[in-house]
């Protein structure tokens, strides 16, 4: 299994910064334990269906720190739009 590059986390981790990328690499974790984090990430209630264990390990780290991307994003809100025009 290959471990992580920058540029597998850049392609594959929306809004990432420099700090986070690092984070990323620096759990060692491969490529295919980065998808099953961002799996569980997505929608965990079918991996509990399919009886998975829970993550740990590497995926529980990358779990973590995608987790909190998310959040600091939910934080920031949406991006602002046009300001309204009026008729």
């Amino acid at each position: 299994m290959r471990r992580l590059s920058r540029d597998d986390v850049i392609k594959t981790v929306d809004r990432a910064d420099d700090v986070t990328i690092a984070q990323i690499i620096g759990t060692g974790a491969t490529v295919d334990e980065l998808a099953e984090a961002q799996a569980w990430l997505a929608n965990d209630e079918p991996m509990i269906n399919d009886l998975r264990p829970l993550a740990h390990g590497r995926v529980r780290e990358l779990v973590d720190i995608l987790s909190e991307l998310d959040e600091a994003s939910d934080e920031d809100g949406p991006a602002p739009g046009p300001a309204p025009t009026e008729n």
